[in-house]
């Protein structure tokens, strides 16, 4: 679906190529859960897509023609089952001046994400490369913007599956938590979910920050702070969050067993309850 509402068939060519955003990565993305015919969480996503879009000094398109086209989509997908929506916004052809490029995506879930929900995942920590206080010093890096530039993520979850666990974690090189190729970290430390903050460089969850916003009226207390991996170790649970793959437990740690928490199915409500409430 196109952002002036134009419906394309999925196996016919879309973009051209010679845009910047398979060119170059250059623009940025959202992905959102469809559940029961809507959007899940969807005026945080379009205010993290429109914060990325000015990082990258792309114009910022209308939230209502979003919306729009999000509204279109999600009512011929159809409510039968879930999906996940993908809002792409690049910089448009290499010669073509001011014209962006747009569209709204909707696919089934992969199996991935699903076994992910339902089993967990074992994770390794992998050295990000940089130190925790970079995005202060380094803008142009644009840490904690979304951008289509993910070879790096997709790598670093490729290296983990070939190592023997299911997804990693980025850690700084001065030893700090920093989140997954695709999801947020959050540890339970006795009934308070922890995450780290986003001035380290790291993307602002929309989950992890839906999660936290009604983790009071559910019995949880919440923390945003600096976390080493011996933090993590020591958690009485912990979670990987996302957008799609919503709450997966982290099973294990560098092939160290973390502890399953009594509380970890209510978590996961939670998780479900955060992301469906607007």
């Amino acid at each position: 679906m196109t952002l002036d509402c134009e419906l394309r068939d999925a196996d016919e060519p879309f973009l051209h190529a010679d845009d910047l955003a398979a060119l170059r990565g250059d623009g940025v993305f959202e992905t959102l859960l469809v559940r029961h015919g809507r959007a899940c969480n969807l005026d945080a996503h379009l205010a993290r897509l429109a914060r990325s879009s000015r990082a990258l000094g792309l114009p910022v398109v209308d939230a209502g023609d979003w919306r729009d086209a999000i509204s279109m989509a999600v009512r011929v997908w159809g409510d039968r089952r879930e999906g996940a929506l993908r809002l792409v916004y690049s910089r448009g052809r290499e010669h073509a001046g001011s014209a962006t490029t747009g569209y709204v995506l909707i696919s089934p879930l992969g199996q991935r994400m699903l076994k992910a929900r339902a089993g967990g995942v074992g994770v390794l920590t992998l050295e990000r490369g940089y130190a925790s206080d970079l995005q202060e010093h380094a803008p142009w890096l644009l840490l904690g913007a979304k951008t289509l530039s993910y070879a790096m993520n997709m790598a670093a979850i490729r290296y983990a599956v070939d190592n023997g666990a299911e997804d990693a974690i980025f850690v700084s090189s001065d030893g700090y938590i920093l989140e997954g190729p695709s999801a947020a970290v959050v540890l339970l430390r006795g009934t308070t979910l922890v995450t780290p903050p986003a001035s380290l460089g790291i993307l602002p969850s929309t989950t992890q920050q839906a999660v936290f916003d009604i983790a009071e009226e559910h019995g949880f207390g919440t923390a945003v702070e600096p976390i080493t991996v011996v933090d993590l170790l020591n958690a009485d649970g912990a979670w990987m969050m996302s957008s799609v793959t919503l709450s997966a437990r982290i099973t294990s740690v560098n092939g160290l067993r973390m502890p399953e928490p009594p509380v970890a199915g209510d978590v996961a409500r939670l998780v479900d309850r955060a992301v469906e409430r607007d």
